[in-house]
């Protein structure tokens, strides 16, 4: 009999180690039937077998990586595989860029007062979900480049709820369909343009109403129903100043673009979001609706985005607040505005 066989903690050892090498190898290993359970989960229809075979190989890709980024360990936050696990980081770049484009503009319209300049008092966390003023999360969809009109619509409605009492889901179709000019429907535009559309109409009207569809439709909103909820235009928060951002943000959720390009953003699950290559090309506009602070001092925003609650913590992410850079993270104070009533 061997010495092996005799050293009862050798054996249990090697049962130990075996058992780790299996689950490690089956973790690692990433089926077209995996793949099938993701398209299923997330509504995917190919053209034909080359594409799907095309789609399978960037899943994979990205499986290993958001597998291999959180088994690492060394980062505040971490990945899961989402609606995007098929678009290779260029192809997500050219969604955003192209569809977003619009958004790299960084000046406003037109010149804007800041109302609150000398706020002194300043809550040392705000969340307005829990002050009942946020709806649920939503969904631009695959397709439609309209972030810009659920960044304004979800302020829009924070402050509707701020001022009557009531939270009203509004028409972001509405926006999309119906503001020109600079815009472009789901082919991009701006957050200001939108506010400035909602002021000279008269309000915006109820997503029950003008429900969404995704894709650019004509208009086909009367005056009188533009009604639901009305702003009289919007104001800029000072650029490149977090502190100036919590101010606003102390009061009513703001609008503000940021770059959306990095790999980690794309993937991003749950945790403090600090990825160092996030920078500060504008393509994509969200709603910060809160603020706050972990434990250990890290400071964060809290965000509020439009790619469903399948990203990010149920739709929301938390970014790094209060960071060396001017613009801060991923520029998101580079660019904000909110509407005034």
């Amino acid at each position: 009999m061997s010495s092996f066989s005799q050293n009862p903690y050798v054996l249990v050892l090697f049962l130990v180690l075996t058992v780790w090498i299996s689950r490690v190898m089956s973790r690692g290993l990433i089926t077209s039937e995996r793949h099938e359970k993701w398209m299923a989960q997330y509504g995917k229809v190919y053209k034909d077998a080359a594409e799907k075979e095309k789609r399978f190989q960037v899943f994979k890709n990205n499986v290993q990586f958001i597998e291999s980024f959180n088994a690492a360990g060394d980062k505040p936050f971490n990945l899961s595989i989402n609606q995007f696990a098929d678009l290779h980081d260029e192809e997500f770049k050219a969604l955003l860029n192209n569809v977003q484009k619009k958004a790299s503009r960084v000046e406003t319209a037109t010149e804007t007062s800041f109302r609150y300049e000398n706020v002194t008092k300043i809550p040392s966390t705000m969340d307005w979900r829990k002050r009942g003023a946020v709806t649920p999360i939503k969904d631009q969809g695959y397709t439609c480049g309209s972030c810009w009109a659920f960044a304004t619509v979800a302020t829009v409605e924070s402050l509707h709820q701020i001022t009557t009492g009531e939270l009203v889901s509004l028409s972001e179709q509405e926006l999309v369909d119906c503001v020109r000019g600079d815009s472009e429907g789901c082919r991009g535009g701006y957050v200001e343009n939108a506010f400035e559309f909602i002021a000279n109409k008269g309000g915006i009207t109820s997503e029950a109403y003008y429900p969404y569809k995704g894709k650019d439709r004509s208009c086909k909103v009367k005056k009188e129903t533009h009604g639901v909820a009305r702003i009289i235009g919007y104001e800029s928060v000072p650029s490149n100043s977090e502190k100036a951002l919590l101010k606003a943000v102390a009061n009513q959720p703001v609008s503000v673009y940021i770059d959306a390009g990095a790999i980690a953003f794309k993937f991003y699950s749950s945790g403090i979001f600090e990825a160092r290559n996030c920078g500060t090309h504008l393509d994509h506009a969200v709603a910060v609706v809160g603020y706050g602070k972990l434990r250990d001092g890290t400071k964060y925003w809290l965000v509020k985005n439009s790619w469903s609650t399948a990203w990010g913590e149920k739709g929301y992410m938390r970014i790094k607040r209060d960071i060396r850079a001017k613009k801060g993270l991923c520029g998101i104070a580079s660019n904000a505005s909110y509407p005034i009533a």
